[in-house]
């Protein structure tokens, strides 16, 4: 009776006991199973995580690349645009020319040009003559007739560099551009504090936005004007005083050969005369030849463009002195300096191999040589030294 009774104890507690066990296995294979469950989730957030960074890496140099490309468009829109302005410019005037000599054709194809056309085009001719002389001012009326005597004001050493004073201006500051590239400027209060022996440590330095390229700038009322490094075409004006860029404009057909065979760092070499400023450079279209450019300093626009017959091969400089190009020569080697080439743009006459057009007193080359229309000099920069050239002039025939 008693066995009968532990039996019946048992039997509820062996039951309770066997139930809190499975329960346990439950649990623990739902914690097993969380856990598997979480740790894939991990896994993959893991994975998301990599992938996003993956992604923003990938993003931000792709828009690197965007940024870059947007950039170079915007360098180039520019210079694209000034291209096919002049190009089409061209196509105009050869379909001008082409519907011209369509309509002094003959059924025969005799070309009989009509009294009334050849005076209409001497009539347009002394018209646009005209207007250019009025442009020009007519009354620049002398020419170089010899380069009488030099003098070396300092020799600084560097091979490539251009230096002036503003004839724009009655101050007598010097200006020091040393280098075909370049950003800084050295301004001397007058010409005997740049001869002196510590004369870099007397100068005023003004640092460019950009820097140049050549040595063909100028300073001219108070603006630099520059062809700006690493573009083709680009020429600001930087107003020295103020520290910051002015204007800035597209020389159309520049930029794509060097001005001159013997100084290839120039591609655009500006000058100053009388009459103000001026571009000279040189076009593949041309054969070589040297191109001339009127530029409206205060606008910054093209006023007239010359095609001269004066080439570039063995050229080593070149200035504007009263409506007259004049285009130095020499050796490759180096030499006597000659000017061989005159190029009148107002009679459009050019004169070759002139008699007694040289430079006096010295063998070597030049890397600059500008004129002064206030003082009637050359400042020039040969073989590292800085030189001053009077001029010997007379009255156009």
């Amino acid at each position: 009776m008693a066995a009968l009774q532990v039996r019946f104890l048992l039997v509820p507690f062996l039951t309770s006991t066997l139930g809190a066990a499975q329960y346990v296995m439950q649990d623990a294979a739902l914690m097993n199973y969380m856990d598997r469950r979480l740790l894939s989730l991990e896994k993959r957030l893991e994975k998301c995580n990599q992938d996003i960074l993956e992604y923003v890496d990938e993003f931000r140099e792709f828009s690197k690349m965007v940024l870059s490309r947007l950039a170079g468009l915007n360098t180039y829109k520019a210079e694209v645009k000034s291209e096919v302005q002049n190009l089409q410019t061209r196509i105009e005037r050869a379909q001008r020319d082409i519907d011209y000599f369509g309509s002094v054709t003959d059924s025969n194809a005799c070309i009989e040009v009509h009294e009334d056309l050849v005076k209409q085009q001497l009539l347009e001719e002394a018209e646009e003559k005209k207007k250019l002389k009025l442009m020009l001012n007519a009354s620049c009326d002398h020419m170089l007739a010899g380069i009488k005597s030099l003098k070396i004001v300092k020799k600084t050493g560097d091979k490539h560099g251009s230096w002036m004073k503003d004839p724009g201006k009655k101050h007598t500051k010097i200006y020091l551009l040393s280098g075909s590239v370049n950003n800084i400027i050295l301004e001397f209060a007058n010409i005997m504090t740049f001869m002196e022996n510590n004369q870099t440590l007397k100068a005023r330095r003004v640092t460019l936005p950009f820097p140049w390229e050549g040595t063909g700038h100028i300073i001219y009322q108070g603006f630099l004007f520059y062809h700006k490094y690493g573009s083709l075409n680009e020429i600001i004006k930087f107003n020295i005083q103020r520290r910051k860029v002015a204007d800035q404009m597209l020389l159309p057909g520049a930029g794509r050969i060097p001005a001159y065979r013997l100084s290839p760092h120039t591609k655009i070499d500006l000058a100053i005369d009388e009459q103000g400023l001026w571009a000279i450079h040189a076009e593949p279209e041309t054969g070589g030849n040297i191109v001339i450019t009127k530029i409206n300093h205060m606008t910054m626009a093209v006023e007239h463009t010359w095609d001269t017959p004066c080439n570039s091969k063995d050229a080593e400089a070149a200035f504007m002195a009263c409506n007259t190009l004049y285009v130095v020569h020499n050796s490759p080697s180096g030499g006597t300096s000659r000017i061989r080439c005159v190029y009148d743009v107002l009679d459009a006459v050019s004169t070759s191999e002139i008699p007694g057009l040289h430079f006096p007193k010295r063998q070597g080359s030049h890397s600059t040589i500008h004129y002064n229309p206030k003082e009637k000099q050359l400042f020039a920069w040969g073989d590292g030294s800085q030189i001053v050239y009077k001029l010997h002039t007379k009255q156009k025939v």
